[in-house]
């Protein structure tokens, strides 16, 4: 029996405010609730690469109320960053700094991490993939369009892979182009198999 078959005796919850994960979820085929979560996004600074996605996932699944959680309920947060040169880019505090994040990123190759954390009453499960991302040269005409056309305030790396910039500028992409996008499908389909199978 498929995944979506299965998942029906069960109510997932997605923590997550984001329109891409909504939709990505959606594009899956499963029926979930929405409840956003607040957590206030601070991790250590030893953490390197995937390990800080997963630690943020975490804690978002922290912060969702436990008596809020029921039987049959399959809890999923998830968080994205862009790792370059052995740190994190954040998102942009406003329009200077993601100017100086795209180009950081023009002509140049940047990792994307994104943990998810399942939960049940009964357990936790985290895992975390990662892509590779290559962008062409772009001019400052090109980014100051891209930043006040889309305003990109809200996303890691101050980009949508799914916006205007996705399609003019990403070379190549190494790994999936929904991790990407902020929830890696494939894997969370194999994931959510073998949490609800155990």
């Amino acid at each position: 029996m498929i995944l979506n078959e299965k998942i029906k005796d069960f109510r997932v919850v997605l923590a997550s405010a984001s329109p891409r994960r909504h939709a990505l979820l959606h594009g899956m085929g499963i029926d979930f609730d929405i409840a956003p979560v607040h957590a206030e996004e601070i991790y250590p600074k030893a953490l390197q690469a995937a390990e800080v996605p997963e630690y943020l996932s975490r804690l978002k699944s922290e912060a969702y109320p436990l008596d809020k959680l029921e039987e049959n309920d399959i809890l999923v947060t998830a968080d994205t960053i862009v790792w370059k040169d052995g740190r994190v880019i954040e998102k942009p505090v406003d329009e200077e700094d993601a100017v100086k994040i795209l180009n950081n990123l023009s002509g140049n190759m940047h990792e994307v991490f994104t943990a998810v954390t399942l939960k049940s009453l009964q357990k936790q499960h985290t895992f975390s993939v990662r892509s590779a991302v290559w962008f062409r040269e772009l001019s400052d005409e090109e980014i100051d369009y891209y930043i006040d056309t889309h305003q990109p305030f809200d996303k890691a790396g101050s980009y949508g892979v799914q916006e205007w910039i996705g399609y003019i500028a990403i070379e190549r992409i190494e790994g999936s182009y929904f991790n990407v996008m902020g929830l890696p499908t494939q894997q969370l389909y194999k994931e959510l198999c073998a949490f609800i199978g155990e």
